[in-house]
């Protein structure tokens, strides 16, 4: 199960284009600072190269960074799916035609991301079809255990996964966790203070370790609850009584659950559970490229 592109809204167009340019020109500027020798060998002649997926049952993701960074180098990039699409092994993905110094110049940077994306996305689009099978209302959710300066990569390949992105940054909502409450004195006193900053306009999330802070979080007036570290059993009874007192509370499960248990964390009282491993850890999906040799006259 995976977020359906096959409409004009696709997740591609929540990318704002300067920051999608500002990021390839760092990327590109980061693997070529200065010169590209190898581009002497092949020199300016135009060469077409077959971008082939060679990872199995596969959810494409990333195709807009791909072809940012082909079109800066002065490149082409014609698709045979659309990003959300599940692709086999070995697929002809997509067509890149170019001057063939340029082409290998964007090579490594393009295969890069779209491998890191796809390999995300492949793992959100697995967590998803497991809460579809057990008809879970909830939402799987990604986090802020993300690479520095790939965010953006990251958080659109859970959206095309078809996963929450959870909060985008530490602007994007307040989480106040427990190094959060321990420097302030308590969660009320945390809570208040961060409300005091962002008004009505973000929500308020607190880390829980136990049912009784839940209880003083749910009382200051907080928005979300993270029960953290919790173990399966223990957490249905405390997300249970918690829905009890505070019935529009938000119940986040969040601290070792892996794709591999998962399941045992679904509840009718718990709205949010969230992975680091859905970033970290993730395996990626092949990709080759591989400029076709010209075909000579008799």
């Amino acid at each position: 199960m995976h977020t359906d592109l096959s409409g004009l809204h696709t997740a591609a167009h929540s990318i704002p284009p300067h920051t999608l340019i500002q990021l390839v020109r760092e990327w590109l500027a980061e693997d070529t600072p200065n010169f590209d020798p190898a581009g002497v060998c092949v020199g300016s002649q135009e060469v077409e190269a077959w971008l082939l997926c060679k990872t199995p049952h596969s959810i494409l993701a990333g195709s807009p960074f791909f072809t940012a960074v082909f079109t800066e180098v002065g490149c082409t990039v014609d698709w045979n799916y659309q990003d959300g699409a599940e692709i086999d092994a070995v697929t002809l993905t997509a067509v890149v035609r170019g001057p063939a110094r340029c082409l290998l110049l964007g090579e490594r940077v393009a295969l890069n991301c779209l491998a890191r994306a796809s390999g995300i996305a492949t793992r959100c689009s697995q967590l998803q079809a497991m809460t579809t099978a057990r008809e879970w209302h909830g939402e799987v959710a990604g986090t802020r255990k993300t690479t520095p300066g790939f965010r953006l990569v990251e958080k659109y390949a859970m959206l095309v996964g078809g996963v929450s992105m959870h909060r985008q940054d530490l602007s994007g909502m307040v989480m106040l966790k427990d190094n959060h409450i321990w420097a302030s004195g308590s969660i009320t006193e945390a809570v208040n203070a961060a409300r005091s900053v962002c008004g009505f306009s973000s929500k308020i999330e607190v880390e829980c370790r136990s049912i009784e802070e839940g209880r003083e979080a749910a009382g200051a007036g907080v928005d979300i609850i993270m029960l953290d570290n919790f173990q399966p059993q223990e957490l249905h009874v405390a997300a249970r009584a918690l829905k009890m007192e505070f019935p529009t509370l938000l119940i986040e499960a969040s601290g070792g659950i892996t794709p591999e248990n998962l399941v045992m964390f679904f509840s009718p009282h718990v709205d949010i559970i969230s992975l680091g491993c859905i970033t970290q850890g993730c395996p990626v999906v092949d990709f080759s490229l591989k400029v076709q040799r010209p075909e000579f006259g008799p």
